[in-house]
């Protein structure tokens, strides 16, 4: 049981090619990521706005979105929750 070796450099990479194809993913495979970014404290900014923070399925931009006030809001398809972002 080997576990792979990365480094910070390499995490980002792999960070920054998973969210590029972000529309074809599982939570499952968000939370990993998530969990890889966490690891080594890479920051991911405005990544984390195009999945759902309760469920993390991606968003795929048929979601309803309102605005209000100078704030975003985006329903989930999935579990119905909503996300709400400053603007």
């Amino acid at each position: 049981m080997s576990k792979k070796k990365r480094n910070k450099k390499e995490g980002e990479k792999e960070i920054r090619i998973f969210f590029s194809k972000i529309k074809n993913k599982t939570p499952k495979e968000v939370k990993k990521i998530k969990r890889l970014a966490m690891s080594y404290n890479i920051k991911l900014k405005d990544k984390r706005k195009k999945f759902c923070k309760y469920c993390l399925a991606p968003f795929k931009g048929n979601e309803k979105v309102r605005i209000n006030k100078k704030i975003k809001n985006i329903i989930c398809n999935n579990c119905g929750k909503t996300s709400r972002w400053k603007i």
